[in-house]
């Protein structure tokens, strides 16, 4: 049997890539510092999952439970946020969106995956680098705010206004909080909901809480999109330990996971500016970079077994996540002393 030939944009090499990178420079995976992610490198304590989430496929009650504690943590109205297995799986749906004839529109520089997912759909995709960029050309229009990886923060008012102009000529605009969680005051996913269909908001779950492995986010918008989704999802794509887990941690108190995000962004920075990096954006879960000899601190970095986050379309940039205690400063600190000279 003849295999068929792959066709369209390759795939992107995101953060994470820890057992790669030990191949190529040496070293046990575990031994490494990974800074290379947007994730909280403090995960929660996880909470105790009944054996019966473990035991018998994820009913109805499990994902209403996850709902109703999404809706709250999320402050949403109109809508009851669906459970999916990580926003990259929605990330995949995106093309059955798309009115048919009309072109895609994506704020870019952004997380790669929309614009090749939509590309390799056979979709026109535009990368604009401004919401005014949006013409009635485009059925459906992405903006990741905060966005992934520079930081840019698009206010509140306008990501309306301009979901307004886009559902005026029949689109969509989706709105990528993945994250969103540490300053909710932008947010959007409080508007979504059946008084604004074409409206469709992604939360990740993993990152702010720590527990990317579980592979959990969640969309919010019109009850009959998030309907639509759950059907090209299939039954049980969520699986029933991360609808517990997500149910209990969502409802709880998460300010000490607030605080010891924004101690850790603090030392970050802090190790930065000591090393003569300046920052030019970020969020509180990373700090974007922008050096000339990027390329040449990045190589540092791995002989000294620290991944950090290279970009082939700016090689002046490196985003850095935030290590998870001051040891890991205090080696990050090392590495670099030489790295800025």
């Amino acid at each position: 049997m003849r295999l068929m030939e792959k066709t369209g944009a390759p795939r992107i090499a995101h953060g994470g890539g820890i057992a790669a990178a030990a191949a190529r420079h040496g070293g046990r995976p575990e031994d490494w510092l990974d800074l290379s992610t947007g994730i909280n490198p403090n995960p929660v304590a996880l909470p105790p999952v009944d054996i019966a989430a473990w035991h018998r496929l994820p009913d109805s009650h499990r994902q209403e439970a996850a709902r109703r504690a999404a809706a709250g943590y999320y402050g949403t109205v109109g809508a009851l946020p669906l459970p999916v297995p990580g926003t990259q799986s929605v990330i995949q749906l995106l093309p059955r969106l798309v009115p048919a004839k009309r072109r895609v529109a994506v704020l870019s520089p952004t997380y790669g995956e929309y614009a090749r997912v939509l590309g390799n759909a056979g979709l026109a995709v535009d990368r604009v680098a401004s919401p005014y960029a949006v013409t009635p050309a485009h059925g459906l229009v992405v903006a990741v705010n905060p966005n992934n990886p520079d930081g840019r923060l698009l206010a509140r008012d306008a990501l309306l206004e301009l979901h307004d102009r886009v559902a005026a000529d029949g689109g969509v605009l989706v709105v990528d909080e993945a994250f969103g969680d540490m300053d909710p005051r932008e947010s959007v996913a409080g508007f979504a909901g059946a008084g604004r269909p074409g409206l469709v908001v992604f939360r990740s779950f993993g990152k702010f809480f720590g527990l990317a492995g579980l592979r959990l986010g969640f969309v919010i918008g019109a009850p009959a999109t998030l309907d639509r989704m759950e059907d090209w999802l299939g039954p049980w794509a969520v699986s029933g330990p991360a609808l517990a887990i997500a149910t209990q941690l969502m409802a709880g108190d998460t300010a000490a996971i607030r605080t010891t995000i924004e101690a850790r962004k603090r030392a970050l920075d802090r190790v930065l500016a000591e090393a003569g990096l300046p920052v030019v954006g970020g969020t509180a879960l990373f700090s974007l970079v922008e050096r000339a000899d990027a390329a040449a601190i990045h190589a540092r970095l791995c002989r000294h077994h620290i991944l950090v986050r290279s970009f082939d379309y700016d090689p002046r940039w490196l985003r850095f996540g935030l290590s998870p205690d001051v040891a890991g400063d205090a080696r990050l600190a090392a590495a670099l002393a030489g790295a800025a000279e």
